[in-house]
């Protein structure tokens, strides 16, 4: 049976303190406060167009450009923290992150504030992944599965409560300054997590193993490439109604995507450092984890992405209100991400597939209640949290059983991967199913927009029953 201690945390002085909760909270802050930045624009976006004059392309990208580097930089981000530390890389794209924050806050138009975001998504990819390693290195047996837990709840808690707060923000208009406040809150806390993490951040053990790791330029080539051309018509096709390159960029990353395949696996061969190591895909139940993160991740995006065009377009709810209907969904993921291994242990395996079923129902219990053009009343709530406990419930225990069997080694690769499915199955869903909702709108007016997410919805609710066709989750031993 696995030791349940933790590892001794070295302080700054090379001494040890043992304060694997104040760790924890370190980097869970971070995650929690990147992730924010995903979602967290989405209420600002109306603010940011008209104080801005921004065109509809432009505001996309100011939206999308944070996901696209996010998305392309996440595995180099876990490699780079393998090879030079991740206390160096976590504090330095804390610090790049806490940077492009406070000048995207300051920007004086559209074309500034897009490149600033894709500053702040690079920060978040070299930040991101150390999370997950230092909780694979750090913690170990029961602590470890309770810290991959908070880890989860974090993970899906943060989307919904970016609609929150940036409503909050947004309404508040603090001291007139519109929707700046949605970047520059992260300041004082990226300040406030620099000086903790210096303390607290255990220092990083350079090993000649480590070193012998170098970063894989080419597979990197290749993979930014094929994610690149992937998510950027994802992001774009739908405004531009599906023009040719969309399409071609599409086909385009499929070949880049399977060159990358061909090319890690032939390093791998020749005994080379693949920027995914072989291994860690053929880790038991790895490819059937990373297919049920991946749909969660997608219902969720999706579900958040679709729900807040119809508060705010079809119903014309406040940024406030609109933001303050996702609670009950990310208060409940939250609770049922912390407590899921409270259950008996004979219902752990079933535990996703019952959590894709319950997401399905709420689904279509928020698309029924909504259904004729009104604001659902009460009921709306227990949907929500339905909606929310299913989520949590397919996603946590996945991304637990996925890392259990990882070893320490192998940690940054495992993270990266893992990170970057995320990233991934939300931008697919945004993508996917706001496309569905824009198409199925074909009018103003509450009823239509009524109609499109009860479309939406449907659609969701087949996609978290496909997960659910996956099959129950086996422990990983």
């Amino acid at each position: 049976m696995t030791s349940t201690t933790t590892r001794p945390v070295l302080s700054k002085d090379g001494g040890t303190d043992n304060r694997p909760g104040l760790l924890l909270g370190v980097v869970l802050a971070a995650q929690f406060m990147a992730l924010l930045d995903v979602f967290i624009v989405n209420v600002a976006a109306p603010t940011i167009r008209v104080e801005l004059s921004a065109s509809g392309a432009a505001l996309q990208l100011v939206v999308a450009g944070y996901t696209i580097a996010y998305a392309v930089l996440l595995i180099t981000g876990a490699r780079l923290g393998a090879l030079v530390g991740h206390r160096r890389m976590y504090l330095g794209g804390l610090a790049l992150f806490t940077a492009a924050s406070l000048a995207c806050g300051l920007a004086a138009g559209t074309g500034q504030l897009i490149a600033f975001r894709l500053a702040q998504g690079a920060g978040a990819a070299l930040m991101i992944p150390q999370v997950l390693s230092l909780i694979q290195r750090e913690f170990t047996g029961e602590r470890r599965t309770k810290a991959l837990s908070a880890y989860s709840a974090v993970l899906a808690t943060g989307a919904a409560a970016g609609q929150v707060v940036g409503g909050i923000l947004v309404s508040a208009d603090l001291f007139g300054t519109g929707w700046r406040p949605v970047f520059l809150v992260n300041v004082p806390i990226g300040i406030a997590l620099l000086v903790l993490g210096a303390r607290v951040l255990p220092r990083d053990a350079r090993t000649g193993a480590t070193r012998a790791r170098a970063l894989d330029l080419p597979g990197l080539v290749l993979l930014a490439g094929a994610v690149s051309l992937l998510t950027v018509p994802l992001v774009l096709g739908q405004e531009q109604d599906w023009p040719l390159w969309s399409w071609l960029s599409l086909g385009g990353s499929l070949v880049l995507l399977a060159l990358f395949g061909a090319y890690e696996s032939r390093l791998a061969r020749r005994g080379g450092a693949p920027l995914v190591a072989p291994r860690v895909l053929r880790i038991p139940g790895m490819g059937r984890a990373v297919l049920w993160i991946a749909v969660s991740m997608g219902v969720n995006a999706g579900f958040l992405f679709t729900l807040t065009l119809h508060l705010q377009g079809g119903l014309g709810h406040s940024a406030l209100r609109a933001g303050l209907t996702f609670g009950p969904a990310a208060v409940v993921f939250g609770i049922v991400g912390l407590t899921w291994r409270r259950r008996p242990a004979r219902l752990h395996r079933v535990l996703i597939p019952g959590g894709f079923l319950l997401a399905a129902a709420g689904a279509l219990g928020v698309g029924g209640l909504l259904a004729d053009g009104g604001t659902g009343g009460w009921g709306l709530y227990p949907a929500l949290g339905v909606l929310g406990a299913g989520i949590s419930l397919a996603f946590s225990p996945a991304l637990t059983g996925a890392l259990a069997a990882v070893r320490p080694e192998d940690a940054a690769d495992a993270s990266g991967l893992l990170a970057t499915v995320t990233q991934l199955g939300q931008l697919i869903g945004v993508a996917a199913f706001g496309t569905l909702f824009l198409a199925a709108a074909d009018g103003s007016g509450a009823q239509n927009s009524a109609d499109a997410l009860w479309t939406t919805m449907i659609a969701l609710s087949v996609t978290a029953l496909a997960g659910a066709m996956a099959g129950p989750w086996r422990r990983a031993r």
